[in-house]
């Protein structure tokens, strides 16, 4: 494609997974590093008119008081995540960024979240109307200083306890108005951050287990906007093998009778899921997609620990007790260990390229094709990760070069 100015603007852009990212994406630029773990390098996306990494610019809102070159040093020293050599040949790029941080918004995000914030920031007392237009004006100030062409807006802050969806107003024109009323106004700062974006008609993208773009109205919003999002929870590790391995025993009619997944990890995210209310956000995400694969109903059970010796590397363990032929009971078992950031950073590099294309080419609304990397994706029924993957296929061969699609 002819070259343009892409702004990348990160919620939570200080976090593991933003610090990744934006590592992840300086060293693509530079050329210091492969391109494993990114779907869009591979062979059958190859054609797609997709952004090089170099016309990406980076930007964020942010909580807390760090830099980047603090958090990636973090992920180097207590989690041997990354490279100390990789970190240090990017940091003149990390200093730059951090530049183009802002202070974000805490509104309804729970007490867990707001124990990590900057004092500043906690004293920001803002009505949601008066959050949205402050944020909008950051992505409206990075726009207009870096010359961009376009901003994908990717949400990777902290999850925010639960909102119940079904309390909010349907339409927009009803949901706009309580943002007026910050005591009648249950929606957090997630759905703060979409709106802010896709008003300003920049697609967003909820890489967390929050509720985001999810509500009726906020989908409304963004096809008045002419605009796209997608969401929810990236699908990085245990649930993509729940995705997996749950259609291989609906294909082979073996009977799941119970499902046992235990999860423990260390990182900021886990220290904020210890909070009882922020852990039923993300158990609800984890815990849905069996019954739609299976058609039925076995007892689960799924349980987040925060164990802080373990940093970033989170390990599952999941125990399946299914029945077989002439009604024997049997078990599968798996141990899943994978350094948590750096499972989700390529997928949220893929994401923000595949977004930014479908937006180019005219998809709107929610981006149902890119389901293979949410646990919980919005408005697609279908949890079978290898058909979730064939959606994304059949999409991208509609948008190779005709020479290339025929062959």
């Amino acid at each position: 494609m002819a070259r343009r100015k892409l702004g990348v603007w990160l919620i939570g852009s200080k976090g593991g997974v933003a610090t990744s990212v934006t590592v992840g994406l300086v060293a693509l630029k530079k050329g210091l590093t492969t391109d494993q773990g990114l779907v869009t390098q591979l062979p059958q996306f190859a054609g797609l008119d997709l952004a090089p990494w170099g016309d990406f610019t980076l930007g964020g809102h942010e909580i807390r008081e760090t830099t980047l070159h603090a958090e990636a040093q973090r992920l180097v020293a207590g989690n041997n995540a990354l490279s100390g050599d990789l970190v240090a040949r990017c940091k003149s790029e990390l200093d730059k960024i951090d530049r183009a941080t802002r202070p974000g918004t805490l509104v309804n995000v729970g007490s867990a979240i707001e124990a990590l914030a900057d004092p500043a920031v906690r004293k920001l007392r803002e009505s949601p109307r008066t959050a949205i237009e402050r944020l909008q004006a950051d992505l409206k100030e990075f726009a207009a200083a870096n010359h961009l062409d376009q901003v994908i807006v990717v949400n990777l802050a902290s999850t925010e306890p639960p909102v119940d969806e079904t309390a909010l107003p349907t339409r927009w024109k009803e949901l706009e108005k309580l943002l007026d009323k910050p005591r009648r106004c249950p929606l957090a700062a997630s759905s703060l951050y979409a709106i802010a974006a896709l008003d300003l008609g920049y697609p967003f993208v909820n890489f967390t287990p929050s509720i985001g773009s999810a509500p009726i109205a906020i989908r409304e919003l963004a096809l008045d906007r002419d605009t796209c999002h997608m969401g929810h929870d990236g699908k990085t590790g245990e649930t993509l093998l729940k995705s997996v391995l749950a259609p291989m025993f609906a294909a082979r009619n073996l009977q799941v009778q119970s499902w046992v997944g235990h999860n423990i990890f260390g990182n900021l995210d886990g220290k904020i899921l210890d909070d009882p209310h922020n852990k039923e956000t993300k158990v609800r995400s984890k815990d849905r997609l069996l019954h739609k694969i299976l058609g039925y109903s076995p007892q689960t059970l799924v349980s987040i620990e925060y164990i802080e010796s373990l940093g970033d590397w989170k390990t599952a363990w999941d125990h399946i007790h299914f029945r077989g032929f002439l009604g024997t009971p049997m078990v599968l078992q798996f141990t899943w260990q994978g350094c948590d950031s750096l499972l989700a950073a390529p997928l949220v590099i893929d994401l923000v390229r595949l977004t930014e294309l479908a937006h180019r080419v005219g998809d709107r609304g929610l981006l149902s094709f890119l389901a293979s990397f949410f646990k919980s994706p919005l408005g697609v029924d279908e949890h079978d990760f290898v058909r979730q993957f064939q959606m994304l296929e059949a999409w991208a061969a509609k948008h190779l070069p005709a020479t290339q699609a025929a062959s």
